[in-house]
């Protein structure tokens, strides 16, 4: 524990913030997108707005994987669930999300699919193994951060020759997800966004040197940040110093971790069994080119989507539900009415209340929503 109240000194973070509010210009606003959820857990959880000037918002990206996990997709998984003698393994969370009629995973597992929460795909691998006679499904999501266990599952599937073990891949790209944002910045409902708190886990894999590009083309800094809230606080300072020189660069301040290139081998393990997808939805977002993998042609015989016929089709939110645009940043969870009243972590209505990542868990959880922030939105 010696380690991370290192990161959690009160008095470290009291300077910190005195020097955020020394950087802070007065006459300009600054509005920060956090793209990783873990970072929006961390900024509900300690109370990060509140040592920040009221000139300095924080904005909620869609760095959830389980909230960008488009309806129709869970429609398609469930769908999969339902054929006979299968089983479908996936991640806790990914069972809660609603789909189409608020019939979930979870609930199609009650009404007598055959659906399990594994910790890994590791797990899913396991239950092929064990159950010869019957055909296993990983329902594979996340960003980069989860791809490459998935990539090594199936090379190990082809090695033990599984013949009964498939992956309905659903694993999507963070840095695409980031270009569009930006390219949507003249659509009506699109928040201005002046900089990025750069994901972190994703960044372990990718390296920082995956946002440079972006940073040069949209002239808007990025700063790779650690989840500690000293790191966040750190990483605020390092954007706004950035905005004022008029810099629009990568700095990595998670550099206990992350480096510039990454770990190319996890790299090297995805490329070998994913390829781009030309298009893939995302919730919120819409569609969104090149942006998510598929399993290439190679290894066929492990592609769910290839093996079992798998419709698709999109499918709006609730009606009550603001889940898309609080993904955008557009809205804050307050904002939508449905909010710790219909829909609560034990009850949700949208995927931003499972996960604990979620902007809405993670502000319903830490009880942002019972304060109006400075300038009198939802904190």
């Amino acid at each position: 524990m010696k380690y991370i109240e290192a990161f959690r000194d009160g008095e470290l973070a009291r300077r910190l913030a005195a020097a955020i509010h020394a950087e802070a210009d007065p006459a300009r606003q600054y509005r920060l997108m956090e793209f990783c959820g873990g970072h929006t857990h961390a900024i509900a959880r300690y109370g990060l707005p509140d040592l920040l000037p009221a000139n300095i918002r924080l904005i909620h990206g869609p760095g959830c994987p389980v909230c960008v996990l488009p309806t129709g997709r869970i429609d398609s998984a469930i769908a999969l669930a339902g054929e006979p003698g299968l089983i479908l393994c996936t991640y806790a969370d990914t069972l809660r999300v609603p789909a189409s009629g608020g019939v979930s995973l979870l609930k199609a597992r009650a009404a007598g699919a055959d659906v399990r929460m594994v910790y890994s795909c590791d797990d899913a691998l396991a239950i092929a193994q064990v159950n010869p006679d019957r055909q296993v499904v990983f329902f594979a999501i996340g960003f980069e951060t989860t791809t490459p266990p998935t990539a090594a599952a199936v090379l190990r599937a082809q090695k033990l020759g599984l013949g009964n073990f498939s992956v309905f891949c659903n694993h999507v790209l963070t840095p695409a997800a980031m270009v569009h944002i930006m390219e949507s910045q003249g659509d009506p409902d699109a928040v201005a966004l002046d900089g990025f708190i750069g994901p972190a886990h994703v960044s372990t894999v990718i390296g920082y040197g995956a946002y440079e590009g972006f940073a040069a083309q949209y002239c808007r800094p990025v700063v790779i940040s650690g989840f500690e809230p000293l790191d966040v606080m750190q990483s605020i300072l390092m954007l706004l110093r950035q905005l004022n020189d008029g810099r629009a660069e990568v700095e990595n301040q998670f550099s206990r971790v992350v480096s510039r290139e990454g770990n190319r081998k996890a790299q090297a393990l995805c490329k070998q069994v994913f390829e781009l997808r030309d298009e893939y939805d995302w919730r919120g977002l819409g569609t969104v080119p090149l942006s998510a993998l598929r399993i290439r042609p190679d290894y066929a015989a492990f592609d769910a989507e290839r093996r079992f016929v798998l419709p698709y089709r999109q499918v709006p939110d609730h009606k009550a539900c603001e889940c898309a645009a609080i993904l955008r940043g557009h809205k804050q969870p307050a904002d939508c009415r449905a909010f710790g009243t219909a829909c609560t972590p034990e009850r949700p209505l949208g995927a931003c209340m499972v996960s604990s990542e979620g902007a809405c868990a993670a502000h319903f959880t830490y009880g942002r929503f019972r304060a109006a922030d400075k300038n009198g939105d939802a904190a």
